[in-house]
């Protein structure tokens, strides 16, 4: 009977090692923004359905808009850095003055907020801007600029 069993040796000696080396780098590189991708999606999911979560949708229908547009920008954004993160590094200062914005937002779009719609807009830009920040230090520390 022949033997079919195939012995496992050292990829070493392949003469491919190289090539399949700078292949995986590539694969892998641009990829420091992905563990961040998850809760930045998150992140807007919710900014999107705040109105309706924290219920301002009667009182305050502008900032309903504006919540519903950031919300979705910034999940296009996650989607962006899971799809083509090396591409995305640049955009990583847009959450940062996205985060901002939704912080100040309530008083520049609301009319005269209450403080559910203040604190939610608050801890959603803080986090979307914290997040931001995440990213541009893995730009940073990936060495491309963003």
């Amino acid at each position: 009977m022949a033997d079919v069993s195939h012995s496992r040796g050292d990829i070493a000696s392949h003469p491919d090692v190289p090539e399949m080396r700078d292949r995986y780098a590539r694969m892998l590189g641009g990829r420091d923004v992905a563990l961040v991708d998850g809760p930045v999606f998150l992140v807007g999911l919710y900014c999107a359905i705040s109105p309706w979560t924290v219920h301002f949708t009667a009182n305050q229908p502008a900032l309903v808009t504006h919540n519903l547009i950031l919300g979705i920008a910034i999940g296009l954004l996650a989607l962006g850095f899971t799809i083509t993160p090396a591409r995305m590094y640049g955009m990583s200062w847009a959450m940062s003055a996205i985060g901002v914005w939704l912080i100040v937002s309530p008083w520049i779009v609301g009319n005269s907020p209450d403080a559910g719609v203040i604190w939610n807009n608050i801890i959603v830009g803080a986090l979307a801007a914290l997040l931001g920040l995440v990213c541009v230090g893995a730009a940073a520390r990936s060495g491309k600029q963003p």
